[in-house]
């Protein structure tokens, strides 16, 4: 009876011995953050735990590959753990130079074929980044990811800002998706139903826990893009892959992978408050450059007459006035638009070219990014979606003297088009060309992989403005979500800034502007984006206050420092941010009464600045203002108004 007892004890502890080796564990080096990682009937799992709260629920991993199902029938193969440190310097970015130290977890498995697998993970002091690994299996050195069970279990009273991915091959002559949605704002995730999923990034209230930001980085042209599912009937949200019908329903939804090989890193930025996901640089930390610039970019501002006085401006002489625009700023460059090749033409181009380079303007041109993926009219097209035609292009742009290009209406998230981004990129680079993406997907750390990267819209951005009434209501209110969200995670080509009172070239009529002039001069410093094409016109030389004329004229767009010092999401914010020695703040409400705040900036404290601001008529004004010598400033924020101090 003793040696049976003494047996079954043992059974009993070898059983819970084995159990527990099914477990890994790793925290992050503030031992604030931790990821568990698990096997439970024979499938994998993690969670989130941040602060000993839970920020994700029990969430599933795996995928299925035609070489097999890597999602059930899972074993636990064992884990290894080591620490990750990394020193690097970023321009086009938040900040200017990042310190990453982050402790890394390889969990090893296997499915019901014997292949194995491993997922990564690297936790860092308010981030997770984790991605799959694949090795070779025998003589098969090649797979295609069809689907990921990848998902995000949050607990039930969470609540979501998410922007719903749009139902691909609709709006303006086919060219959805384009990630230009609105958003769902502090909604229960149990109403998260879109057919057609949710883009990243996609930022989540996890009730009094904290907050968490999901995005993916590293998306290259070996791996398609992704986006989150509607929410199941489990509460989980999983990584979706492309829908069939993108592309005009060309190409494959999935992934080819050369073996070994890896997926792009899926990311989660966790805090209690909003800062981290502020300040997180994880798009960058876990990626490194593919090439080296060919040439010293040069980034800065730029005028642009297209965002409001429309393809009518697309003619010499309007392109002269703005040229002259940027001169009179100060701006190295001016962005020409859509159908410069009809109504300007390529042998006068050369010529305007050569007159904005005689007042130190250089020159952006738009193009067309296909001639296949949708119905989008506007040229030139059909020169960049061929390597012949895209290198021909190239090289006479180089001859020229074009120092950019503005790409616009991509096809959508396939492997086929990231293909596309990557090789105009590259090709670019060959001919010293910075590339800004329109109508186009979320950048996903490409500015750290792509040396002449300089921006993406992948926002409802300024022209929703000209086009709609929807996007003017709400335009403080998605002001406040961007630095947040979409621009929390890659520059943000926005093009705004209006002084217009109407978005109209007559400045009397149609579209008026329901925000006031501090508002637009503060999304110059909330607005991240190392070239921004801004949206002044001749007129307001003359007709916008000068104390205006003369920030705009000074505004940086690229930083050293970003900083949250307060605010909501939907309702306002306030941000600083660093250009050298020299810091900003800005600020917006889109809450319907006036806000009174109390900052702390401590980095100026005693200082005298400068503020601009609205009077209780929504009209601009200028001061001084004082920070304290606790480094602590009090502000009034008008509804739909904006302050910032300089």
């Amino acid at each position: 009876m003793y040696n049976l007892r003494f047996l079954f004890t043992l059974l009993i502890l070898c059983n819970y011995a084995f159990v527990k080796a099914q477990v890994a564990i790793i925290e992050s080096p503030d031992k604030q953050l931790r990821v568990d990682v698990h096997v439970d009937a024979n499938k994998a799992f993690y969670t989130v735990i941040f602060q000993g709260k839970t920020i994700l629920e029990t969430s599933p991993l795996g995928f299925k590959t035609n070489e097999g199902d890597f999602s059930s029938g899972i074993t636990f193969e064992g884990s290894k753990s080591s620490v990750v440190e990394k020193q690097y310097a970023q321009d086009r970015i938040k900040v200017s130079n990042v310190n990453y130290k982050a402790n890394s977890l390889t969990v090893s498995f296997s499915n019901t074929d014997k292949k194995s697998f491993a997922v990564t993970f690297q936790v860092s002091n308010n981030d997770i980044a984790f991605r799959y690994d694949l090795p070779t299996w025998k003589d098969t050195r090649s797979v295609v990811i069809h689907e990921e069970n990848t998902g995000y279990k949050f607990p039930s009273t969470t609540t979501a800002f998410i922007s719903t991915m749009m139902k691909p091959m609709t709006g303006f002559a086919r060219t959805a998706v384009s990630y230009e949605s609105g958003y769902n704002i502090d909604s229960p995730i149990s109403a998260a139903k879109s057919q057609y999923g949710f883009v990243f990034p996609s930022l989540f209230k996890v009730g009094e826990n904290g907050w968490a930001l999901l995005s993916e980085t590293g998306v290259t042209s070996a791996y398609c893009a992704s986006h989150l599912s509607e929410i199941s009937a489990e509460g989980i949200f999983y990584v979706a892959y492309p829908q069939q019908e993108q592309n005009n329903g060309f190409g494959s939804t999935g992934a080819a992978l050369s073996l070994p090989g890896s997926t792009p890193w899926r990311t989660i930025t966790v805090g209690k408050n909003l800062n981290p996901i502020v300040q997180t640089t994880i798009p960058f930390d876990v990626v490194d450059p593919l090439y080296a610039p060919s040439q010293n970019y040069k980034f800065g501002k730029s005028t642009w007459s297209w965002i409001v006085w429309q393809d009518q401006s697309m003619n010499w002489d309007d392109q002269v006035k703005y040229i002259d625009l940027a001169s009179a700023l100060g701006y190295p460059y001016i962005l020409i638009d859509a159908l410069w090749d009809t109504n300007i033409g390529r042998d006068r181009m050369e010529k305007l070219i050569q007159y904005a380079n005689s007042k130190k303007v250089d020159v952006f041109l738009w193009y067309n990014s296909n001639g296949t993926f949708n119905d989008a009219p506007q040229g030139p097209r059909n020169r960049m979606h061929t390597a012949i035609a895209r290198k021909q292009e190239m090289k006479w742009l180089q001859k020229i003297g074009v120092k950019g290009l503005k790409v616009d209406f991509f096809g959508g998230d396939k492997q086929e088009t990231m293909r596309l981004y990557e090789d105009i990129l590259s090709d670019a680079n060959d001919h010293g060309l910075m590339i800004i993406f329109h109508g186009a997907t979320l950048p996903r750390g490409w500015e750290r992989l792509y040396p002449n990267y300089v921006g993406s819209e992948a926002v409802l951005a300024s022209e929703m403005l000209i086009f709609s009434q929807y996007a003017r209501d709400n335009e403080a209110i998605f002001a406040t979500l961007h630095p947040f969200i979409r621009n929390a995670v890659g520059s943000m080509e926005f093009g705004g800034v209006f002084f217009n009172k109407f978005l109209t070239k007559d400045n009397k009529s149609r579209n008026k502007r329901l925000t006031t002039d501090a508002f637009q001069a503060a999304t110059a410093i909330l607005f991240q984006n190392p070239i921004q094409p801004f949206a002044l016109t001749p007129n307001n030389l003359t007709d916008a206050e000068p104390f205006l004329i003369d920030f705009m004229k000074e505004v940086p767009t690229t930083w050293d420092e970003t900083l949250y010092l307060d605010g909501y999401p939907g309702q306002y914010v306030i941000l600083a941010r660093r250009h050298k020695e020299k810091w900003y703040i800005a600020g917006v409400n889109a809450k319907k009464e006036v806000i009174k705040l109390k900052v702390n900036a401590s980095m100026l404290k005693s200082k005298t600045l400068k503020l601009i601001t609205d009077d209780q008529n929504n009209s601009p004004k200028h001061q001084d203002i004082k920070i304290d010598k606790n480094g602590q400033f009090e502000i009034s924020i008008q509804p739909n108004g904006g302050f910032v101090i300089h």
